[in-house]
C-alpha cells in the first residue's frame, strides 16, 4: 500500500523508507534522511502545464522523477514557479528556503515540501499536488459561500497549522481560500505558504513585489509599508485569516473590483476594515472583529484562533446560513480586547497598575510595584504591595508584568543607533529572561535583542504638540515650515506600532481634508505652554491649536478698536457739549447782571475813587 512508512529512530539521525504494494508483498520506493538537502535536479523535473497564476509566480503541474538502483518512480507535483528574481540574489533565496524547508517538516495541516529546483532561470518550489482548493469548492457553488459547519471545521484544521509554522517561526502573509487546499479526505491543508516572507529583503526586478508582501485583498496595513506602518509579526497573519473567513461566509472577497491603491487608501490610510456578518456564533464574531484591529498589538495570536473556532465546534447558527451570510454590518461591540491576553502572569512576577497606552491623561497607580503571591481561576490574582499588609486582589488585566525595570508598551533607545532605522521605538515583548522585541522605523520586522541594549527613552502620546529640534536640518521625513524659516509645530494625532508619529498641523490652513505628516521620535521635541518663554512666544503656541486663532484675534483686536473708538468718541461729544453749555450759561448770568446794574445805577452809592479822591460826579452848572 503506498503511504506506508518503516522507521527507524536513532540518537543522531531519523531515517525513513517508503514502501509500495500490497500489504503482504511490500516493496521499497525510497530511502532517505531528514537531513537531505532540499536541492532538486532540473533535470528530474518536467513541467505539462499551467494551472494558475499569483501574485508572485504561477503554479504547473510538473513529474518527478525519482530514481534509486533497482527502482525508477515518476509521480505529478506542483510547481511554484515564481517571478524572476536576480541572479545575484539566487543564492540567498534559495539559502532562505532551506532554512524554511527544515522548520516546516511533518506539520500536520501544511502542503509537504519535496524541495527547491532551477528552471529556465527562475527559482522553482516543489510540493505535493492536490487536486483543488477551497477556493475552487465556492467557485462551484451558488453564491460561492460554504456553511457554516464547513467554516468552522476547515478554519480550524488551517489555524492548526498556521499555529504549528508560527511555532517554528515561519510566517505566512498570504493567507486565502485560493492557497487552501483540500486532501482526499477534504481536509484543509495550507499550500503556498512562505514565499512572501521568502521574497522579503531581496532586490526584485518588478517594484510593485518589493512593495507588496501578500495579496493587496487580504493584506493587513502594516503590510503595506512594514518599515513605516509596522512592523509585520505574526499578527498580520489574523488580518489576512479573517479576511479569508469573511470570504467563505460571504461568498465576496474583500474589496472586491478594487485596484491596489485604492486598497492601500482603504486600509491602510483610511483605516477601513471588512464587513463581518451577522447571526454568526459569539465566539466567531468576536474573533473576526479582533483579526480587524488597525494596530496588530490588538489582534488575537493565532492560538486564541484555534482556541475560538475549538469552542466553536458543533455550535449551530441561530438564523439560516442565507440571512447571516446576507446581513449588513454587525453591531457586535462587546469584543475582547485581545492586547491584555498577550502576556499570561506568574507568581513572584513584578507588576504595576496596567498604564492606558497612547495616552496624555494622568496616571492613578493603585499598585505602583507589587509582587504576585497566589493565582485564582477566575483572572483574578493576588498582589502583595510594599506598606499593606494584605495582598490585593485585582483582574490580572488591570496590572502589567515589570522585567528588568521594562514594561511592553515602555519608549525605548537603542545604544547602538543604526542609520537606517530609527534609535527610539516601543517595547513589544519582553521574557523573563531578559530577551525582548520592539518596533523602530526603517525595520520591516521587529527588533530582537537583550534588555541591556536598550534604554528607556522620553515617551510620547496623542494629543502632544512637537516640532523637528532646531539640530536637525534634514530629518527622515518631510516637515513643512513656518513663514520665518523655523519648523512648524504639529500634534500628535496617531502613533504606529513602530513608533512613528503620525502628525497634523492644525494651525495651518488648509482647504478639504487636512494632510498629515511622519515624524521619527528621534528627531522632535516636545512643545508645551510651560516651555516657552516670554508672552510672544506663548502666544505663537497658542496659533498652534488651531488656524483660526490669528483670525479671531486680529478680529476680535478690531472690534475691541473700534468699540474703544466709538467709546472715546462719545465721550468727547458729551464733554463738548457741556463746556458750550457751561458758556453759554455763564454769559446769560453777565447779560443779566448788566442789565440789573444800569436798572439799579440811581440808588447805587458814589464809587470808592470819589470818595477817596474827592472825585465825584459832575454837576450841572448854575
Amino acid at each position: 500500500m503506498a503511504g506506508q512508512v518503516a522507521s527507524s529512530r536513532s540518537s543522531e539521525s531519523f531515517e525513513y523508507m517508503l514502501l509500495e504494494g500490497d500489504p503482504c508483498e511490500l516493496r521499497p520506493v525510497l530511502s532517505t534522511t531528514t537531513e537531505h538537502s532540499p536541492w532538486i535536479d532540473p533535470n528530474v523535473l518536467k513541467l505539462k502545464h499551467r494551472i494558475g497564476r499569483g501574485p508572485f509566480g504561477d503554479v504547473w503541474i510538473a513529474t518527478q522523477h525519482r530514481r534509486t538502483d533497482d527502482y525508477d518512480h515518476y509521480h505529478e507535483v506542483a510547481v511554484k514557479m515564481l517571478y524572476p528574481i536576480k541572479d545575484d540574489q539566487i543564492k540567498t533565496c534559495l539559502a532562505k528556503f532551506e532554512t524554511m524547508f527544515s522548520k516546516c517538516k511533518g506539520i500536520e495541516n501544511v502542503c509537504f515540501l519535496d524541495g527547491v529546483s532551477l528552471q529556465i532561470g527562475r527559482v522553482c518550489i516543489v510540493m505535493k499536488y492536490y487536486e483543488g482548493s477551497i477556493g475552487d469548492k465556492m467557485a462551484r457553488l451558488k453564491g460561492g459561500r460554504l456553511s457554516l459547519s464547513d467554516v468552522l471545521r476547515y478554519s480550524d484544521d488551517l489555524a492548526q497549522g498556521v499555529l504549528e509554522l508560527h511555532r517554528r517561526g515561519i510566517l505566512l502573509l498570504n493567507l486565502k481560500p485560493c492557497n487552501f487546499l483540500l486532501d482526499k479526505n477534504d481536509r484543509a491543508v495550507i499550500g503556498d505558504f512562505g514565499i512572501p516572507f521568502l521574497l522579503h529583503g531581496l532586490s526584485l526586478p518588478c517594484p510593485d513585489l518589493i512593495q507588496r508582501l501578500g495579496t493587496p485583498n487580504y493584506m493587513a496595513p502594516e503590510q503595506w509599508e512594514p518599515s513605516i506602518n509596522g512592523p509585520f509579526s505574526f499578527e498580520a497573519d489574523s488580518w489576512g485569516f479573517g479576511c479569508s473567513i469573511v470570504e467563505m461566509l460571504s461568498g465576496s472577497q474583500p474589496w472586491r473590483g478594487r485596484s491596489s491603491d485604492e486598497i492601500y487608501q482603504l486600509v491602510a490610510i483610511k483605516k477601513e476594515k471588512p464587513d463581518i456578518p451577522r447571526g454568526l456564533p459569539s465566539e466567531l464574531e468576536d474573533i473576526l472583529y479582533g483579526c480587524f484591529e488597525y494596530d496588530f498589538r490588538n489582534r488575537p495570536s493565532m492560538k486564541d484562533i484555534v482556541h475560538a473556532f475549538q469552542s466553536c465546534k458543533g455550535s449551530i447558527c441561530s438564523e439560516n446560513d442565507a440571512n447571516y451570510q446576507m446581513a449588513e454590518k454587525s453591531s457586535y461591540v462587546n469584543y475582547t480586547d485581545w492586547s491584555l491576553l498577550k502576556d499570561q502572569l506568574q507568581v513572584g512576577d513584578t507588576v504595576r497598575s496596567r498604564k492606558p497606552k497612547n495616552s496624555c491623561k494622568p496616571e492613578i497607580m493603585e499598585i505602583p510595584e507589587g509582587t504576585v503571591v497566589g493565582m485564582e481561576s477566575d483572572g483574578f490574582v493576588l498582589v502583595r504591595v510594599h506598606g499593606i499588609h494584605n495582598p490585593l486582589r485585582v483582574h490580572s488585566s488591570m496590572v502589567e508584568r515589570v522585567t528588568f525595570g521594562l514594561v511592553v508598551g515602555d519608549w525605548v533607545r537603542v545604544m547602538n543607533e543604526d542609520k537606517k532605522q530609527s534609535p527610539v521605538g516601543i517595547l513589544h515583548s519582553i521574557e523573563r529572561d531578559g530577551m525582548v522585541t520592539a518596533g523602530f522605523i526603517g525595520l520591516d520586522t521587529l527588533w530582537t535583542g537583550h534588555c541591556s541594549k536598550l534604554q528607556l527613552a522620553e515617551s510620547y502620546c496623542i494629543g502632544q504638540f512637537l516640532r523637528v529640534k532646531s539640530s536637525i536640518s534634514m530629518p527622515r521625513f518631510e516637515w513643512p515650515h513656518k513663514q520665518g524659516g523655523e519648523w512648524a509645530t504639529g500634534r500628535i494625532y496617531d502613533i504606529h506600532p513602530n513608533g512613528c508619529l503620525v502628525v497634523k498641523f492644525p494651525g495651518k490652513f488648509s482647504f478639504g481634508e487636512t494632510g498629515s505628516y511622519l515624524a521619527d521620535p528621534s528627531e522632535v521635541e516636545l512643545i508645551s505652554f510651560k516651555k516657552c518663554d516670554g508672552v510672544v512666544k506663548k502666544y505663537q503656541h497658542l496659533e498652534d491649536f488651531h488656524w483660526a486663532v490669528r483670525p479671531l484675534v486680529i478680529a476680535f483686536g478690531l472690534f475691541t478698536a473700534m468699540k474703544l473708538g466709538i467709546f472715546v468718541g462719545k465721550s468727547v461729544g458729551r464733554s463738548r457739549k457741556k463746556v458750550g453749555k457751561v458758556t453759554i450759561l455763564s454769559g446769560q448770568v453777565e447779560e443779566q447782571l448788566d442789565r440789573q446794574s444800569s436798572a439799579d445805577s440811581a440808588w447805587l452809592p458814589h464809587s470808592v475813587a470819589n470818595i477817596l479822591f474827592g472825585e465825584g460826579v459832575a454837576t450841572p452848572a448854575r
